[in-house]
């Protein structure tokens, strides 16, 4: 039997553990605070089971299958830990949620979807405007940096240097920092863009990099409903495509054309997939490791290399 004022303490120290060695324990933890208030209240002096896990699990209440198998993944971690400890915990099996949809995999955008995309927002009003100058540069650099789309709205001025071509991100996903170098390229249009940007006399003065003459900052939905509208006008479904665009797609076309053309240049991916990773600002590597099996062009990059690294283990059998 667990007290029920434990359930909280016996969470907090789980996560101390596993920060301690090293891994991201922000979504893991809201998961489990979460879990061990449920259990104060339904189950306060009973083991760990399956049974409460998977009623956990599925009391979210949002009917998305593929959320419920990610609460009870958080729990399965926790209940493995327990198990060393209270031999009545009882551990979820893999698969018990195994009706929810996988990851679907990412669109990969290309050259000319891009270039239609910074047409259109090139066309929004007002025509010759800050506002569409604002939208072409700022879905340029999440194609340019693969940034996400919140760490690029929250960019201030003090973000940019453009002198060295480095941007800053602060507190980002999982509240981590890190510095993004830019290229050449992306440097010369952001310092164009800067340029531009202040000569409009009638718009807010802002601290963010990117705003309109209506806002100071690039609201989220503001953006996502830009976005589309645009994806409407260009015609843009799922019909031929691994899925409908989407703007968080840029930052997977970003990483899926790096790789494929360090794969082409015949680097190193193992070193180079770490280096990516902390770009990105992935919190795990087998974040970045994961497109290696949701792309299918990268996933024969993988086929190739295993059957290199299998026709090498055959010629050197004795």
């Amino acid at each position: 039997m667990t007290p029920p004022q434990l359930w909280p303490v016996l969470v907090e120290d789980y996560l101390a553990l596993r920060r301690a060695r090293g891994f991201a324990v922000e979504q893991l933890g809201w998961f489990l605070r979460d879990f061990a208030r449920y259990t104060e209240r339904t189950e306060p002096d009973g083991p760990l089971t399956v049974e409460l896990a998977v009623r956990w699990a599925l009391s979210s209440g949002r009917g998305d299958p593929a959320r419920a198998e990610r609460r009870l993944w958080a729990v399965r971690q926790f209940a493995r830990h327990r198990a060393a400890f209270d031999p009545a915990t009882e551990v979820p099996p893999p698969g018990l949620l195994s009706r929810a949809p996988g990851r679907k995999p990412p669109h990969v955008y290309n050259d000319a979807e891009i270039s239609a995309l910074l047409r259109e927002c090139s066309r929004l009003r007002p025509r010759g405007g800050l506002r569409p100058l604002t939208y072409v540069t700022f879905f340029s650099l999440l194609a340019a940096t693969g940034l996400r789309l919140s760490e690029a709205r929250h960019l201030e001025r003090r973000d940019v240097d453009l002198t060295p071509g480095m941007l800053t991100i602060r507190m980002s996903k999982f509240r981590k920092s890190r510095l993004v170098p830019l290229h050449p390229t992306s440097v010369e249009a952001l310092t164009r863009y800067a340029a531009r940007r202040d000569a409009f006399r009638n718009a807010p003065r802002s601290e963010f990099f990117f705003h309109t003459e209506q806002a100071p900052a690039l609201n989220r939905s503001s953006v996502e409903g830009t976005f589309r509208r645009m994806r409407h006008r260009l015609g843009w479904t799922a019909q031929g495509r691994a899925r409908r665009p989407r703007i968080h797609d840029l930052r997977h076309t970003f990483a899926v054309r790096r790789l494929l053309r360090w794969y082409e240049e015949g680097v190193d991916l193992e070193r180079k997939i770490l280096a990516l990773a902390t770009y990105l600002g992935h919190a795990q590597v087998s974040y970045t490791y994961w497109y290696l099996s949701a792309v299918p062009e990268l996933m024969a990059v993988s086929a190739q290399r295993f059957e290199h690294f299998a026709q090498r283990a055959r010629e050197s059998a004795p």
